[in-house]
């Protein structure tokens, strides 16, 4: 379908600033940029109960983490929410907004890591990190009030791709044990040969170039693309891995690997939702403020965080 006027609108206005592609700039002026973007699209970042600052154990020192609280209770499930920005851009703040959201609207705490950015850091530092994260989530939930039997993991496009990548190796590893996976536009192969990745070439749009770009800083070779923890659609079997959500857009290079992915779960017996988002473009579940699509997605995806964690 054509693109959604609330997309249009911001694609014009996009084109009037002359607002340069992120892979443009250093990556000093990309991470403002970007960082700058969200919060302008964010929308207001609503209240929760409490939120607290932690610095925990890291495979490469101390990481920040942040958990958000909805309600006083005791014995709250937790979701591990990691930000985007194509493991180059993001921080905590990154998704902030996004994080008070889903704790409100699925009454789960939200816990959000810091990990290590690329390409100072390349795969699988980013992926460790997360692990790491979630580990000291299970270990040390009943000291914090929370649920260490309720746990899920979710994240938008890197951070998606660092969920899915997760879910593998906690298998691998045997633990944390986990109840759902949200996956928002993930990536999900690094040398994907997609239409939606091949026709994605609007300069105003993030685009197959700004894929590249990314990729360029988190893979150290080629050969680490195929590992299936960089690449989880390469992954030999995505059997018993927690089910999952899956949100894509039409408008999106990502969008045609993440409902490979989707399509791959359901077949090897894993249950799967997968909603695309008609007229949207990659982003647009960041920006709320933005897209009314945006807003519904992360509704969406909190009732789905929700089932999945108080069934």
């Amino acid at each position: 379908m054509p693109h959604h006027p609330q997309l249009r609108t911001a694609y014009e206005q996009r084109a009037a600033a002359g607002t340069p592609p992120l892979y443009t700039l250093t990556l000093e002026q990309a991470r403002a940029a970007d960082l700058a973007d969200l919060r302008a699209a964010g929308g207001n970042p609503e209240p929760v109960a409490r939120v607290e600052e932690f610095s925990i154990p890291g495979p490469g020192g101390p990481l920040p983490l942040r958990l958000y609280r909805p309600s006083p209770h005791r014995e709250l499930p937790v979701l591990l929410y990691l930000f985007g920005g194509g493991w180059t851009l993001g921080c905590l703040d990154t998704a902030d907004a996004i994080c008070r959201t889903l704790a409100n609207a699925a009454g789960c705490a939200v816990a959000a890591v810091g990990y290590r950015l690329a390409p100072e850091h390349r795969f699988p530092a980013a992926l460790l990190d997360c692990h790491a994260a979630l580990s000291w989530l299970a270990a040390e939930a009943p000291a914090l009030g929370l649920d260490p039997r309720r746990l899920a993991v979710g994240g938008d496009s890197a951070g998606g791709n660092l969920a899915a990548a997760l879910t593998l190796l906690c298998r691998e590893r045997g633990g944390p044990l986990l109840r759902h996976q949200l996956l928002v536009y993930p990536n999900t192969d690094h040398a994907a040969d997609t239409e939606s990745r091949r026709t994605a070439e609007d300069p105003l749009l993030f685009n197959r170039w700004s894929v590249q770009w990314y990729w360029g800083h988190y893979l150290a070779s080629a050969a680490d693309g195929a590992d299936p923890l960089a690449s989880p659609l390469r992954a030999a079997s995505l059997a018993g891995l927690p089910p999952a959500t899956v949100i894509t857009a039409e408008y999106d290079p990502l969008r045609d690997e993440g409902e490979a992915y989707a399509s791959r779960l359901a077949a090897e017996g894993v249950p799967v939702e997968l909603r695309r988002y008609d007229g949207m473009a990659h982003g647009f579940f960041a920006m709320p403020g933005r897209f009314d699509d945006g807003r519904a997605a992360q509704r969406y995806a909190a009732e789905r965080v929700r089932a999945a964690l108080f069934d």
